[in-house]
């Protein structure tokens, strides 16, 4: 009976013993970051800590103005990655002594620019800096102005996209090259790595640390000399000076708290000491990309790898400890399921079928581009807005016969111009004009015929489950690849979300039409043909129609998305809201969206209805 105590004990001692010669009376807290950069130092300084040290560590989720705060304050201790000077609320709690700024975890900082591929420059050796742009404007041009240049600017709503826009006008750069916004980082990633696998020349803005670094060879187009009092001038939208910077580079180093540095000084210590090349930060953001790592599996493997590279940073009885760790972490399980993926294999292919056949893609590209969006676009914007706004009221009364419904209509489009929206409602609707044709165009068919055979019914019902349970932004990104940034990739993922629905509900309105009356109409002669257009289809009509109207409200969804791949339109002001936290232009945007929405919805459903259904008000 004696021996469960001791075996209790024993267990109680085993499951304690990591904190009997901790040096810390609680746990340190450090600041969830959301960036590849700071999830992987972070959790390399808590492995440090933890394991080195012997203090326990938690992480702490919120928003990088939040956790600054926090740290102010200090509820949290550690930011493990803060770009020195970014952040004036940061800069005051240093001023005020409550948080230190220690370390350069970055070897030469962080550095931002505009780049093009190295084999760019390898080709055209006299491209040696943005002065010389204007002689090489023809490399890069713009697929959808072939006449003029492209730069591609940094996602919207960043700071960078100021700068960059404003230094485009200073230079007089902006004579010869359109400024094309990416929508999103990955957008940006996506159409880098496109050009460099099909090996077109590209100028576009990036930074580092980031895995793109380190995937593919870069190099900086020199920008003016760094001048500070211009550098601030042109990150203001309103700035006035006609002056023109380089970017300055950036010190990233580790935040802590004034209590943390008092009470622990070794740890500040080690936090002094911790600095990564650029090459090892961009390689360890590849990794965690390609791999689809975490930050703290990336860190582990980067301490097992490199023990070089942190002993120096630890005192020796913290590195003994740490070697000790890694190697029973090494000899660890790696648990039940087997390490399977695909990803890499799909990477791959991709890879080689925009390097093998991306013109191919980008002459249907071209071709969408300026046989169908871009006159459709032309015609609504040469069209006086008097003369739209009347169209539309005549096509919402000839649909409803509703006059209160009309002036709604009128009224509503009047205010997204008075807001300044109307010509991305021209850019929205043009895209919605094109994305609904072809939906229509593939949809109604394919419908009829899965009505007509049960085989093609089993082949194409789950492509369709596919179709419209698959997350939009798994397929952005490979459309954008293919296709190109801008237009033409928003139209072809709008009409892969929108098509599902106008397939099935086309087959489920003939499905339902009466076989009564098909009989009916064989018995007095009709061919097959006769009876579909003037029996089925009119039967299956308000079906149809419905479907209709579910693709019209599923593209006018996809506005938002289309807008991270670069498509101007309703979306992009939203997007913009979103990143600056512009709480009123996002409401301006969203109204503007809602209206469009109401309106087509009303008049869509209206011309599904019956006659009957028109006389006596009812609805489908």
């Amino acid at each position: 009976m004696r021996l469960i105590p001791r075996v209790g004990l024993m267990l109680l001692g085993l499951l304690l013993s990591p904190w009997l010669w901790a040096a810390c009376e609680k746990p340190i807290k450090f600041g969830a970051l959301t960036w590849e950069s700071g999830q992987f130092t972070s959790a390399v300084l808590r492995t440090l800590v933890e394991e080195g040290y012997g203090c326990a560590t938690e992480e702490v989720p919120g928003a990088n103005p939040a956790l600054e705060a926090a740290l102010a304050q200090d509820d949290i201790q550690v930011i493990g990655e803060q770009w020195v000077g970014r952040s004036p609320a940061l800069q005051q709690a240093v001023d005020a002594g409550k948080v230190a700024v220690i370390g350069d975890t970055l070897q030469g900082g962080a550095e931002q620019g505009w780049y093009v591929p190295a084999y760019v420059l390898a080709q055209n050796p006299d491209l040696q800096s943005y002065r010389d742009l204007p002689r090489f404007a023809h490399l890069f041009a713009d697929p959808e102005n072939p006449g003029r240049a492209r730069f591609v600017n940094c996602p919207s709503g960043w700071i960078c996209e100021v700068f960059n826009t404003r230094l485009l006008h200073n230079s007089g750069l902006d004579a010869q090259f359109n400024n094309v916004h990416p929508g999103t980082g990955a957008a940006l990633d996506a159409t880098i790595a496109a050009a460099y696998a099909q090996q077109k020349p590209l100028l576009f803005y990036y930074w580092q640390p980031t895995g793109l670094m380190a995937k593919y060879d870069l190099k900086p187009i020199p920008l003016p000399a760094y001048n500070d009092a211009c550098w601030q001038d042109l990150l203001r939208a309103d700035g006035r000076s006609s002056c023109v910077s380089g970017m300055p580079t950036s010190q990233l180093a580790i935040a802590v708290s004034t209590p943390f540095v008092q009470q622990h000084g070794d740890l500040a210590a080690l936090f002094a000491r911790v600095q990564f090349t650029p090459q090892q930060l961009n390689s360890a953001i590849l990794a965690m990309s390609e791999h689809q790592r975490s930050g703290h599996a990336q860190a582990q493997i980067f301490l097992r790898e490199q023990p070089e590279v942190w002993r120096p940073w630890l005192s020796p009885e913290a590195a003994l400890r740490m070697e000790a760790f890694l190697n029973r972490d090494a000899q660890a399980s790696s648990g039940f399921f087997p390490q399977w993926s695909v990803a890499g294999g799909f990477n791959h292919w991709l890879n080689l079928l925009v390097r093998d056949y991306g013109d191919y893609f980008r002459h249907i590209s071209q071709f969408t581009l300026h046989g169908l969006l871009l006159p459709i676009e032309r015609l609504l914007a040469a069209m006086p807005p008097w003369l739209l706004l009347g169209l539309v009221a005549v096509l919402a009364w000839h649909a409803t016969r509703r006059w209160l419904f009309v002036a709604g209509c009128t009224v509503g489009l009047f205010l997204i111009g008075a807001f300044g929206l109307w010509p991305s409602l021209l850019q929205t609707m043009a895209l919605l004009v094109v994305a609904v044709g072809i939906t229509v165009v593939l949809g109604i068919p394919l419908g009829i015929v899965m009505a007509r055979s049960r085989r093609v019914h089993q082949i194409v019902s789950p492509v369709l489950d596919v179709m419209q349970t698959m997350p939009s932004f798994v397929y952005l990104i490979p459309v954008l690849m293919l296709f190109g940034l801008g237009k033409v990739p928003a139209l072809f993922a709008t009409v892969v979300y929108a098509l599902a629905p106008l397939v099935r509900l086309t087959a489920l309105g003939i499905r339902q039409v009466s076989p009564q009356l098909t009989e009916a109409a064989q018995s007095f002669g009709s061919s097959r043909w006769q009876m579909l257009l003037w029996v089925v289809l009119p039967l299956a009509k308000p079906s149809i129609m419905a479907g209709v109207n579910q693709a019209v409200m599923m593209s006018l969804s996809m506005v938002v998305l289309a807008s991270m791949i670069g498509a101007p339109g309703l979306g992009e002001p939203v997007l913009q809201a979103i990143q600056t936290l512009n709480i009123g232009q996002g409401l301006e945007a969203g109204a503007a969206i809602v209206v469009v929405a109401i309106v087509i919805d009303r008049i869509t459903q209206a011309y599904g209805r019956s006659k009957r259904q028109k006389q006596t008000g009812e609805h489908p």
